[in-house]
This record gives structure tokens, sequence and C-alpha cells, in this order.
């Protein structure tokens, strides 16, 4: 369990803080999305959840160890594995698998050991037929999924994506997600999805969104996308199809409130036309 207890945390040489007081608990296994406008804090959470950065008031605790221990965050930071928005500051090695290697080694794993965990991350991100390429010949897709391998090598408890789709095309990013969300289900990882894509945080079984370094909503997407007014106060606007669902019930169409995203809307206009 990862938990923030009375977090603020100021850069140096600013007198506002990029969060104050923040408080919440991750759960293992949790997939918790976090969102909000650029300024908000999003990247000083993630940062903050393996102790890139400190608090400077309150703590930050994972399974326990305290991110203000530096003893601990060897530890920490293989427990919580982070993918960022741009894979090339990731990427260090001249190959694929050298790259996914690098993590492991540095964690003082015999060769053999290093060797089996680089082949289940290639594998599992669907990159082993690549393993001799250098990484600047992938495509951006293929680098993000290098970048996840060379996480999942270190066999994280919770994986914290920080805006790591941002700069793909569509293809891309939901190439991506679906890896994340599949990786999910089949190892039990926690995925922490720090996004301003309204359209991945509704995904989500738990959704956060940060304004000016506080939390103002949190709970089930579907009932924090349907707040008009507090996402409007943050400069967001739920998904399009969020509205469309809002738009039909009021034209008297039977749709549950419940619906964020297009497979739940298609799913429930098929049962509506098939009288199921």
């Amino acid at each position: 369990m990862i938990e923030v207890q009375g977090v603020t945390f100021f850069y140096p040489g600013t007198r506002e803080p990029a969060l104050e007081n923040i408080s919440l608990t991750i759960r293992p296994g949790e997939f918790l999305a976090i969102t909000g406008p650029n300024g908000s804090g999003k990247s000083t959470l993630a940062r903050l959840l393996n102790g890139l950065l400190r608090p400077g008031k309150g703590r930050v605790l994972v399974d326990g160890l305290d991110t203000a221990d530096a003893a601990s965050l060897v530890e920490i930071r293989r427990r919580v594995g982070m993918v960022f928005q741009d894979p090339d500051n990731q990427l260090v090695a001249a190959t694929v698998e050298d790259d996914v290697a690098f993590g492991p080694e540095n964690l003082g794993l015999p060769p053999a050991a290093v060797r089996q965990r680089v082949a289940a991350a290639l594998e599992a991100v669907e990159l082993a037929d690549l393993k001799t390429r250098p990484p600047h010949r992938l495509s951006g897709g293929q680098k993000q999924r290098l970048a996840l391998a060379g996480v999942l090598a270190m066999e994280p408890v919770y994986l914290v994506l920080d805006e790591a789709t941002a700069m793909l095309d569509p293809v891309g990013r939901e190439e991506v997600l679906k890896k994340v969300l599949a990786l999910r289900r089949e190892k039990g990882l926690a995925v922490i999805l720090i996004t301003h894509f309204m359209e991945e945080a509704a995904l989500a079984e738990r959704m956060l969104v940060l304004n000016e370094g506080r939390i103002i909503l949190s709970g089930p997407p579907a009932d924090v996308l349907q707040q008009e007014e507090g996402l409007a106060k943050a400069g967001l606007k739920a998904p399009a199809i969020v509205a469309l669902g809002k738009s039909l019930r009021q034209a008297g169409v039977k749709l549950p409130a419940s619906i964020v995203t297009v497979e739940e809307m298609a799913r429930a206009l098929w049962k509506l036309a098939s009288g199921k």
C-alpha cells in the first residue's frame, strides 16, 4: 500500500506549494487515474510516490517504507516503477535487450536471473523479436514499450505512468495503455496513470482531479465525470461520450449515468436495441 499522509511540497525558490496537504491511499492492484490541468501538481505527486522528490511536510510510505529514509530508497524505487513522458530519457544502452538488463544488473542479480527477467519483460511488451535492435531505430510506441519493459524487469508492485502516452499518436497511446492494462491483469500490478487525456482517465477504477496543488474531486470515474462544475473549475471537460449519454437521457433514452467509455455506450445501446 502507498500512503500519502498530509504532504505539502515546495520547489526551491517558490512561495506557492506545488502540492498542499495531499492525503491518499493507493491499494495493491488498484487502477488509479490522476488528472488535472498543467501545473496542477500531477507530475510532482508522481515523483513523490517513489522518492524522486521528498515531502517538505508529511510522509509518503510505500509498503511501510518511508521515502524520507535514504536507506529505503533503492527498495522503494524497485517497488514503484515509473515510465515518463519521453522514453528517450529512460533508454541508456546500445540494444533493446541491454537496455532492459540495465536495472536488474544494478540490483546485483546473477547473470542467469538478469537474462530471465529481460526475456520475460520483452515477451510481456511484445519486443522479443527486436532484442538486438538499437533503441533509436524503434517507433515512438515501441520506445515507450521498451521503457515499460525496463521497469517491468525490476518486478515492481506499483507502476506509475507519468504522462507516458502524451507524446504518442492515438494508435500509439492505445497500444501502450492496452499493454499496461493487460499486464495489470496478468501480474496484479497497481497502475497509477497520470494523464490529461480524460478518455484514458475514464478507464480507471478511481479518479483524482488535482487543481492548484489540491485534490478537488475523487471517486469512481462515473461519479467524477458527472461533476461538470468541478471539472470546469480545473479547466477540464468530461469525454464526449459522457456528454452524449447526458443528451440521450434528456431525450428520453434510458441509459445508465455510469457510462463513461465508447465500449460501455455501444453495449448499452445494443442492449436497448435488442430488447435484452
